[in-house]
């Protein structure tokens, strides 16, 4: 045990020299945040790993393909001790000492005179943990990842001291499990006053919102003269202007048959800045989570998303089925539930074989999540027995089969 603690400290090091001796796995490491110090970086070291190699080949550090000679660290600031040659690493710290340069060194702390905090970051905020009496690198990671997770979930916020990002943010909230949300979208989430969800939404992140926020469900907004989208679109607006932080929670990802450029459309003309929030579409995520790739080697090179919600007969639709029954890759349909019988005929009628796999995975990534199997010619009659209803992600390729393969 040390007498006293070590001294936490920021090093402003924007061209400031520093010095790394050593390439490996260690460097690797650390190498990267350096850089985004804006360090002017030596790397002394006979051999990189290729990830370091790759930075100088990339001009961010410079590298010396030697080693360590006295003198190295002349006008450095902080030194980066880290090869596996414990001689060399006591002789370039003496070194360091003699010259006054702060010194970190991997293979020995308490021979060191800095240590390197467990370190992370979330919106403009940087964390730093250090172990009181000597570095325990994983106690130190833990207790990082606690906080920063907390500061971007937005359960960790300092007293009176929540941030508001005015206007209003689309967030995509993914496929329904409410881990699968981003960490932006979840931050957001936190700092809103108003959410306006989507039946399809992470409905459990609802639950966690303080008492203050106002919960509105975008299915029972009263639509009056307007159409559905319309009255959406008037409710955000609405609630911006009178100052309120909104979020705007939507299954899957905002863009992805989500109606979220309309949206934003609206918002535009409307003079509201908008922050667009991706998420995770239920188009891979969900195949993912029922055990299938939408690409496998071998078996599937490409794979195509469409919408259902028409029929393929219905002049309204957009999608050319018969080209589709025409691709070797897999196919995805999203709100296609009801219309999957005449999907199914119209692929097969267009040259798609009846005995192509099919997979109908209702409520992906929830607790309520299943999955029916069947083929093209028998999916309409099996999603019919199953009584299979929306929300479900329907795919169709060889791909459906991959895990079933001995």
């Amino acid at each position: 045990m040390v007498e006293h603690p070590a001294y936490p400290v920021g090093l402003r090091l924007t061209g400031r020299r520093v010095v790394v001796v050593g390439g490996g796995q260690v460097a690797q490491r650390r190498l990267p945040a350096l850089i985004a110090a804006g360090a002017d970086i030596t790397l002394v070291s006979p051999s990189a790993t290729p990830s370091v190699e790759a930075m100088a080949d990339a001009g961010e550090i410079r590298w010396e393909r030697r080693r360590f000679e006295d003198g190295d660290l002349a006008d450095a600031w902080y030194a980066l001790v880290a090869t596996a040659d414990t001689e060399a690493n006591e002789r370039i710290s003496a070194e360091a000492e003699r010259s006054r340069v702060w010194c970190v060194r991997s293979d020995d702390a308490s021979a060191a005179t800095a240590w390197t905090p467990a370190t992370g970051r979330s919106e403009g905020v940087t964390v730093a943990v250090l172990t009181t009496d000597s570095p325990d690198p994983r106690r130190s990671a833990a207790i990082r990842d606690a906080v920063v997770e907390g500061l971007r979930d937005g359960t960790l916020v300092a007293p009176q001291q929540r941030t508001r990002t005015p206007g209003v943010s689309l967030v995509g909230g993914g496929p329904g499990d409410p881990d699968l949300i981003t960490v932006r979208g979840r931050r957001l989430l936190a700092e809103a006053d108003v959410v306006i969800a989507d039946r399809l939404g992470p409905r459990d992140l609802l639950d966690e919102l303080p008492p203050h926020v106002e919960v509105i469900d975008a299915a029972k907004i009263p639509y009056g003269r307007f159409m559905a989208q319309e009255a959406i679109n008037n409710a955000l607006i609405e609630h911006a202007k009178a100052g309120k932080a909104v979020v705007r929670l939507k299954g899957g990802d905002p863009y992805v048959f989500g109606r979220g450029m309309e949206e934003l459309q609206a918002l535009a003309e409307a003079g509201i800045t908008c922050t667009v929030v991706p998420g995770i579409s239920s188009s891979i995520s969900v195949p993912g989570a029922a055990g299938i790739p939408v690409t496998h080697r071998g078996v599937a090179h490409e794979f195509t998303v469409v919408s259902g919600h028409v029929a393929p007969d219905d002049p309204r639709s957009l999608v050319d089925w018969k080209s589709l029954a025409q691709l070797r890759g897999t196919l995805v349909i999203l709100m296609g539930v009801d219309k999957i019988g005449a999907i199914a005929q119209a692929l097969v009628t267009h040259g798609k074989n009846p005995e192509t796999p099919v997979a109908l995975v209702q409520e992906g990534t929830t607790a309520a999540q299943r999955r029916v199997d069947a083929t093209l010619g028998s999916v309409a009659e099996v999603a019919r027995a199953e009584e299979v209803k929306p929300p479900a992600v329907i795919v169709i390729g060889d791909v459906v089969t991959v895990n079933s393969r001995g």
